[in-house]
């Protein structure tokens, strides 16, 4: 028979046990808590900057479109406008004064009020290259949105009256744009050029710090208008190998991803842990031939370039057999309106190809440099598709070096026109053929240093047709001169058009919330784990 003392040992033992077992569980599920108040994504590269009106790529408007809002935006899965920043708004007869009304008691992160005077000081900041706080002097792309606009008013506090020179179709589309993110003033005074790695916006998420290469913090706004986020932390994580990326999302410690390998699609279909979303993208990929430099600036050679290249073998290798992507045919993909079916694309023959470049005449003695960007949302592989069209051109005597950059250098690089032919894309912006064909193909845009046109092409019949359609408010009207843009370009090809691939996207199977968007938005305000959708 065991003593008293024994039992009451026995006792405080078990007690002991007990609360040990207690502090533990409420330290597991505090764990669980907190793990599941952080989710982590994980792209291709880190963001170049997080200034919204110097911001031209992917990788930064990611990461900015959380942080910043615009008067309008795009709903979700769409790009139909619905109010954002802006309540409502409305348009004089002769479609040259917008009017906006504006939501009330909206503050910008830092606690300061957002209102008309705000609107105003960022727009302004764009429009006017003298604005003391145009602090880079880049805004490469502020003509493309604001070259019509003659002024910004700050009418009353929560009234913005724009002026227009001209009827302008695109005008409400582009106010959604991610370049017209509204920064509060006082952050742009406070940390001047430092304000790219300093962003203050009014979104469902304010800048918590960023460790360049390795991770940007962000953290939920708990006085969002929309409401607080349920992902208390979202940190964004640049991991350059696709691969690798997926083996960090199938151990756990990333939650979602983009830029996947087409050839990983059958492993992640049969994971149980991961769920992929798809959908068909507002992009295309292309290989722009600098027309300003010799051979690329003979039509023949163009041509021959155009015939040499097995589009759709390259598809097949680089795509998983073509499901994840199509041959384009066009500059703009088959979502667009006023994408020209009844162009006939350019097919596969060698032997026309070696025909032309024998006509052309050229002098192809010398080795020509192909620039490949590093893997991008619209091309997991790209440097394999390199390799695979070097190939191609050798065959008709084209002699290629394949070189790269960092994402901002690549770029900093094409748009100068250092380049003799060069690998890149482009995901629509907000839903107008203009945003496609304009950027592309008008002269504006062959500016060294700011050009977005990167075969710096030239051709009166389409500046004129591209600046029409900027007018013309008659939709019918503005498809027919769109429609014919399409028409010159398979003339001149400026380009070998390449693909339009399914944009997609992977997270853990217990994340949900998360939409793709036409214009490749990464916006997290909805997202939540499914056991926590309280």
């Amino acid at each position: 028979m065991k003593s008293k003392s024994i039992k009451k040992g026995l006792s405080l033992t078990l007690i002991s046990l007990m609360s040990i077992s207690v502090i533990a569980s409420l330290e597991g599920c505090s764990k669980r808590k907190n793990r599941q108040d952080a989710l982590v994504f994980a792209k291709a590269k880190d963001a170049i900057t997080l200034d919204p009106g110097d911001i031209t790529e992917s990788e930064s408007s990611g990461v900015s479109q959380n942080i910043f809002e615009t008067l309008v935006r795009y709903k979700d899965e769409s790009t139909e406008i619905e109010p954002a920043l802006a309540e409502s708004w409305e348009t004089s007869a002769d479609g040259l004064t917008w009017t906006f009304n504006l939501k009330k008691s909206i503050k910008f992160h830092d606690g300061t009020d957002f209102n008309s005077e705000s609107v105003k000081f960022n727009y302004d900041r764009q429009m006017d290259s003298k604005n003391t706080y145009r602090f880079s002097g880049k805004f490469e792309y502020w003509h493309l949105f604001f070259g019509n606009v003659l002024e910004t008013q700050a009418k009353d506090p929560l009234t913005v009256v724009f002026k227009l020179k001209d009827k302008d179709p695109i005008f409400l589309a582009n106010l959604a744009l991610f370049n017209m993110g509204i920064a509060s003033p006082a952050s742009i005074k406070k940390y001047g050029k430092d304000i790219f790695k300093n962003p203050v916006g009014t979104g469902p998420f304010s800048f918590g710090n960023w460790t360049q290469n390795e991770r940007i913090l962000l953290r939920s706004n708990p006085n969002y208008w929309g409401g607080e986020p349920k992902i208390k932390k979202l940190i964004f994580k640049p991991i350059a190998d696709n691969s690798v990326r997926l083996l960090e999302l199938e151990k756990g410690s990333i939650q979602g991803m983009d830029s996947i390998n087409p050839d990983s699609l059958t492993s992640i279909e049969k994971n149980k842990d991961l769920k992929i979303l798809k959908q068909d993208g507002l992009n295309v990929s292309y290989l722009a031939m600098n027309t300003q430099k010799p051979p690329f600036n003979n039509l023949k050679v163009r041509m021959a370039i155009n015939y040499a290249i097995n589009k759709n073998e390259l598809v097949d290798a680089f795509y998983f057999g073509g499901k994840v992507a199509k041959v384009a045919k066009n500059p703009m993909p088959p979502t667009q309106w006023g994408y020209n079916n009844n162009i006939k694309p350019y097919e596969y023959d060698v032997q026309k190809a070696k025909k032309l470049i024998k006509e052309s005449g050229a002098d192809l003695s010398g080795t020509y440099e192909l620039f490949a960007p590093p893997p991008r949302s619209y091309m997991a592989q790209p440097q394999k598709v390199a390799e695979a069209m070097q190939a191609d051109l050798k065959e008709i005597g084209i002699n290629t070096k394949i070189v790269t950059f960092e994402l901002g250098t690549y770029f900093n690089k094409i748009s100068k026109g250092e380049h003799d032919m060069c690998i890149v894309g482009w995901i629509g912006d907000n839903g107008d053929p203009d945003n496609f064909l304009y950027v592309f193909f008008s002269s504006n845009n062959t500016v060294k240093g700011s050009a977005s046109n990167y075969a710096f092409y030239k051709n009166k019949e389409m500046d004129d047709l591209l600046n029409s359609g900027k007018k013309e408010m008659d939709h019918k009207k503005r498809n027919e001169m769109y429609m014919r843009t399409q028409e010159i370009f398979h003339q001149d090809v400026p380009w070998l058009t390449l693909f339009h691939t399914k944009q997609m996207a992977v997270f853990r199977s217990n994340i949900s919330g998360y939409k793709l968007h036409p214009v490749g938005a990464k916006l997290f305000k909805n997202v939540y784990y499914e056991n926590d959708k309280k």
